[in-house]
């Protein structure tokens, strides 16, 4: 009698813990960043068996998050997770349970307890991931309203836990640029060089990313808002840090202006391949972050799109706007063009549009 009691039990609790206990075969994570002055986008994807997908963003406490997911297979849902948890861990909400922040089925609608990176996994529930289905999804991601104030602790951070001070971390001799807001498409104020330290005066979320107000130490000093992703914690150079003003370093005289009508920093015609269909022209719009990362959409003849993310000057991840399959992604540099191929799509994306000039 005991051991049916414990049996019932254990499997009662499975049967309510559909993230727990699995093995996923894949967990594939993908860092959403909004474009320039937006707030929200749309991802489609799919999962298949036990894989498994996160999706990482930056949120600030008091903002509302709204996801909807669609999807081809009933057996799919997903788990919004607050800073610092994941799977494995309790889930702020999930949307097979239907409550205070899950209105209705794959429907997330919740104002955020907490300033820092969400995580939205999405899954196949136990009983499809056994037997190898497939869900296709489009998901809906848009985050609304203004912070709250700045949480104010030991550090300078907005954000708990922040250090005193930065220091630039790129890639190389790859400069961050120093804008005039948190927004990937405001105006370069400087370019801070590798090894830099900047004093940190609070951080925020903006556009699924971290930004951070930082001021340079030397004089003259310079003010503005740097993307979180290349500071690490840097130290007091009262207290033997490294230089903070590299002598190389000069305002920026242009911005990186927008093309006129439009959020892009620059569009124009590229060559794209679909399968065995010949040669055709696409046109693409680029918003650039600077330092060879950039946000690239491709539109094709038939009204379809493509948005391709680069970092540091390497095509990274795509939005799999139009994958009917697991497709992976290839990229090479060759005399000045990127040549990029995602499943049986191919383009020829000129190094100009990523960097200007």
């Amino acid at each position: 009698m005991k051991l049916r009691i414990a049996l019932t039990l254990a499997m009662a609790v499975a049967a309510f813990a559909p993230g727990l206990g699995q093995a996923q075969d894949d967990v594939r994570t993908v860092q959403v960043h909004f474009a320039a002055g937006a707030s929200g986008t749309t991802i489609k994807d799919r999962v298949k068996g036990y894989d498994m997908v996160l999706y990482k963003l930056g949120a600030n406490a008091g903002q509302t998050m709204q996801i909807s997911m669609t999807t081809d297979n009933t057996s799919s849902y997903f788990n919004v997770y607050g800073p610092g948890q994941g799977p494995g861990d309790e889930a702020l909400a999930v949307s097979e349970n239907i409550g205070a922040m899950v209105p209705d089925i794959n429907r997330f609608d919740g104002v955020l307890p907490t300033s820092g990176e969400y995580t939205i996994s999405v899954y196949l529930y136990r009983n499809a991931a056994r037997r190898a289905e497939t869900a296709n999804f489009t998901l809906n991601i848009g985050i609304d309203g203004k912070s709250e104030g700045m949480v104010q602790n030991d550090f300078a951070d907005g954000l708990a836990g922040g250090p005193d001070f930065f220091e630039v971390r790129t890639t190389g001799a790859g400069t961050l640029n120093l804008r005039s807001d948190a927004s990937s498409g405001a105006g370069i104020i400087v370019k801070l060089s590798r090894g830099t330290v900047v004093r940190n005066l609070g951080c925020k979320n903006a556009e699924g990313r971290r930004w951070c107000n930082v001021a340079t130490l030397a004089d003259p000093g310079y003010q503005g808002w740097a993307s979180g992703d290349f500071l690490i914690e840097g130290s007091d150079p009262a207290l033997g840090g490294v230089a903070t003003q590299l002598p190389e370093q000069a305002p920026v005289e242009s911005v990186d202006a927008l093309v006129p009508g439009t959020n892009f920093n620059a569009t124009g015609p590229i060559d794209c391949i679909r399968g065995d269909s010949p040669q055709t022209t696409c046109t693409f719009g680029v918003v650039r972050r600077g330092n060879g990362s950039a946000d690239l959409s491709i539109t094709w003849p038939d009204g379809t799109t493509r948005l391709i993310f680069f970092e540091n000057g390497t095509a990274e991840s795509y939005d799999f706007s139009q994958a009917d399959g697991e497709q992976q992604m290839t990229s090479m540099l060759q005399g000045g063009t990127f040549n990029i191929t995602i499943g049986k799509e191919q383009y020829f994306i000129p190094e100009a549009a990523i960097f200007g000039g």
